[in-house]
């Protein structure tokens, strides 16, 4: 489509994973089994963490914040790559396409920003353990947690509106398996200079900013450490972060090589390798890394299953 015609479009079509029938039946039994291990993971870890009194604190909080925005991450992109991926019609409306960006840009920022949230509370209970419950109170994390969500929200809609307030594309097919932001610019007819900006941008304040709060606390974390005599105590002040780590070097590390790459580094399918797994791997992981190191949630999830 020539640009020059300024065609307003109305709808976007996904080319997908692969255009080989035996490979798309592939990715579409994984993705299936891994949105169903989402699914079950994060709402297993939600309910117990509600219904279990003992575990009323702000890190179990926090943990059950992380599993709502993974389950809504999760359910923003994969049903419609499973969806698209069997489909002979692999169409996707523009309000569609735009309220799925939102979806994935705003859920997946508000991530970046709890991570580091769950990082200082790390760096409270480790090394300010008798101030903790004044420093961590109930009001403290449900404004940090609101507060984060508001601001993606914000940054989410500026991202949105201006990649779809003036809808002019080159082309209807987006060579990926849902909308994220890199494929769309490329067929933008637009100079996108001020929206791969915005994206470096965003990038800095929110992914690096809070890549460096969690480097920062974890450092005051590993000197305290360091100074308890006991290795019974430094293995228990360390398991206590073992999970959190694991989880945000998965995360972490899969959006800075997408998001702070040059565009003229980006490969399609290369892209959609990572995409998959901060969209689809992560949140499949994170309820299960927590569970199977938390005591707590073991227990909780055993009592559970036997009423069941």
């Amino acid at each position: 489509m020539d640009c020059a015609n300024h065609t307003s479009l109305d709808m976007f079509i996904l080319l997908g994973l692969s255009e080989v029938p035996y490979f798309q039946v592939i990715c579409f039994l994984l993705f299936l089994v891994m949105y169903i291990l989402t699914v079950l993971g994060n709402l297993l870890l939600i309910l117990v963490v509600s219904i279990n009194p003992n575990l009323q604190t702000p890190m179990y909080y926090l943990l059950r914040t992380l599993s709502i925005i993974d389950f809504g991450f999760s359910s923003s992109v994969v049903p419609e790559i499973l969806v698209n991926t069997l489909s002979k019609d692999r169409s996707i409306s523009l309000v569609g396409c735009a309220v799925q960006m939102f979806a994935y840009v705003a859920l997946g920022q508000t991530e970046c920003i709890l991570l580091a949230i769950m990082a200082y509370d790390r760096f409270a209970a480790i090394c300010k353990p008798l101030h903790y419950n004044t420093i961590m109170n109930k009001t403290l994390c449900q404004f940090l947690v609101a507060g984060s969500w508001s601001f993606c929200c914000i940054t989410s809609i500026i991202h949105d509106a201006l990649i779809f307030v003036m809808p002019y594309f080159r082309s209807i097919h987006i060579n990926h398996f849902f909308c994220e932001v890199p494929p769309l610019l490329q067929i933008s007819c637009r100079d996108t200079r001020l929206n791969q900006a915005l994206v470096y941008v965003t990038a800095v304040i929110i992914v690096m900013c809070s890549f460096l709060l969690i480097i920062i606390s974890y450092l005051n974390i590993i000197c305290t450490i360091i100074k308890i005599r006991s290795s019974r105590g430094r293995q228990k002040a360390f398991s206590t972060c073992s999970s959190h780590l694991m989880v945000v070097a998965i995360y972490f590390g899969t959006i800075m090589l997408i998001s702070m790459r040059p565009s003229s580094t980006h490969f399609p399918e290369s892209d959609k390798i990572f995409s998959m797994l901060y969209t689809a791997v992560t949140p499949m992981l994170n309820p299960f890394i927590y569970s199977i190191r938390n005591k707590e949630v073991k227990g909780t999830v055993k009592t559970f299953l036997k009423l069941l």
